[in-house]
């Protein structure tokens, strides 16, 4: 089988090339910008290749993608007018290159900042989302519309599954850290003042290498995919925003005889008091508070092995420290 990964270089890519470098057989192909940035060892075995390719210039690798039986997307533009030519645009003209009497499955890495409890479209993230969101909404909107066109009018739509990662964390010495990830050596610090609140909210997280073995398991077995209507929430069980704050607390040892409730109507008081200026996505997510989604997805769901199923194992593989 021949596989192709987009954004191989980022912190899911390289989770995901290296899952299937070490756990399949699998003919690849590592789409980067920058082959310096990518660091999974590709001598460990043949059928490993190295693309140089930008999802700007997409067109260019329109032969060897007429050639891919598996596509996993991870590639993605953060901001400002390339999160929109790459999220939105040349995402798409991508699904147009691919053969659809050859692929046979498409993961698309969407964000779940899209979604709404529910697992349906979120209509402000269409409206007020920040560029990548907005980009990604689109890009969702489209692939949405595609498969609900009449039979045969755009094929490859219907082997198209969207995963809807939740908060990601990940990177070590060898891969880079996720967003989340970067700022974990300084939780300790957060700690001592998390320790004196309680508050109101609830999130999904999820592990990079846990997505990666989530990615290889759906490869191995596409008939998953249909039972989850081809849109999969990638994240642990639900944690409440309290019990986060016990247990990174609890992580430092960090304990407060009482704690001080933080309510919407302190925060808005605060924000009032200093004249905080919001954007309306963030003033949005503020009031939101609660980001759950309807079957998350994890290893674990699959009778697999997870690699970070709660807060205490992102902080342990991380290298911090307990009770400092």
């Amino acid at each position: 089988m021949r596989i192709l990964v987009t954004g191989a270089s980022g912190c899911v890519g390289h989770y995901i090339s290296e899952t299937l470098i070490q756990n399949t057989d699998h003919e690849l192909f590592l789409f980067v910008r920058n082959p310096a940035k990518l660091q999974v060892d590709i001598t460990v075995r043949q059928g490993i290749h190295v693309i140089t390719a930008d999802m700007m210039e997409i067109e260019h690798q329109a032969e060897l993608l007429k050639t891919i039986d598996v596509a996993v997307l991870t590639a993605a533009g953060w901001g400002g007018q390339e999160a929109f030519d790459i999220n939105y645009t040349k995402t798409h003209v991508l699904f147009d290159l691919l053969d659809p009497q050859v692929c046979q499955q498409v993961i698309y890495f969407s964000t779940q900042s899209v979604l709404d409890r529910q697992n349906q479209l979120l209509p402000e993230a269409g409206k007020i989302g920040t560029d990548y969101i907005l980009s990604k909404y689109q890009c969702l909107d489209k692939i949405t519309q595609a498969r609900n066109a009449p039979d045969g009018a755009h094929q490859i739509a219907a082997k198209i599954t969207t995963v809807f990662p939740t908060l990601v964390f990940g990177g070590d010495d060898t891969k880079p850290y996720s967003f989340l990830s970067a700022d974990l050596t300084n939780i300790s610090k957060y700690a001592r003042i998390l320790q004196w609140f309680t508050a109101d909210g609830s999130f999904h997280f999820i592990h990079g290498k846990d997505i990666a073995e989530v990615v290889r398991h759906l490869i191995a077995h596409p008939e998953i995919a249909d039972k989850y209507d081809r849109q999969i929430v990638l994240g642990n069980n639900l944690v409440t925003a309290d019990a986060g704050i016990k247990e990174i607390c609890a992580y430092f040892g960090k304990k407060s005889p009482f704690q001080i409730p933080l309510s919407i109507a302190i925060a808005n008081f605060f924000i009032k008091l200093f004249k905080i200026q919001m954007a309306e996505w963030d003033r949005f997510c503020l009031d939101y508070r609660h980001f759950g989604s309807t079957n998350p997805v994890s290893p674990a769901t699959f009778g697999l092995p997870s690699y970070a199923p709660t807060i205490t194992d992102v902080f342990r593989t991380r290298g911090l420290v307990r009770g400092k």
